[in-house]
């Protein structure tokens, strides 16, 4: 199985990429050009970066990638990468990929970043390769899905409850980082990517 990262300047690609070899059979490539990250059989959007930076990497060929993505490509989108699932940010500007309809939105806490472990709740099926574990979180901003029938499992930040899983088609979104989450983060990386091909 190829696995592409596509890089559009975002940090973390050594991690994620060495998160993603280990827990799976997976081929893992990096690739800078958005046509050429589509030649593949899951398409990663990794995360930490800007959302402004990611949009304008994204240009392109925005409206391929989102064709290619709602015709069934399998997808993974990791913080920041799930963020680009929506129509835009209020981090920055630029627009996303617009798959789920909805904006990202700055949290609603006193304590801003969101960074360090926090638990998820909500009945999707990658949930229980946590077995209860916490995850580590590094954000900001939060997904808004206009349609909350998207969210597949939920986080709450101080008393911001936001998704922490998404879902639409063959894409799965994350809000936190499971290559930064310990051996549960990599068998909920393993579990991700079987599905995204099964």
């Amino acid at each position: 199985m190829r696995v592409t990262m596509f890089d559009y300047g975002a940090g973390n690609l050594h991690s994620l990429g060495k998160a993603l070899a280990s827990s799976s059979e997976a081929a893992v490539v990096t690739e800078t050009d958005p046509r050429r990250a589509l030649n593949t059989d899951v398409l990663i959007l990794p995360g930490v970066g800007a959302f402004a930076a990611a949009a304008r990497a994204l240009e392109p060929s925005r409206e391929e990638m989102r064709k290619a993505i709602a015709a069934g490509l399998p997808t993974l989108g990791v913080c920041l990468g799930m963020q680009l699932f929506f129509d835009g940010s209020d981090e920055g500007d630029g627009a996303g990929l617009g798959i789920i309809p909805g904006r990202v939105r700055r949290l609603d806490a006193t304590r801003v970043p969101h960074i360090g472990w926090n638990s998820v709740d909500g009945e999707d099926s990658l949930i229980g390769e946590l077995c209860g574990e916490r995850v580590y979180y590094a954000n900001s901003f939060v997904a808004r899905p206009e349609d909350s029938s998207v969210v597949t499992a939920w986080t709450t930040h101080e008393n911001d409850r936001f998704p922490a899983v998404v879902r639409v088609d063959r894409a799965i979104g994350i809000q936190f980082h499971p290559e930064k989450s310990s051996a549960a983060g990599l068998r909920l990386l393993a579990a991700a990517l079987a599905e995204c091909t099964r």
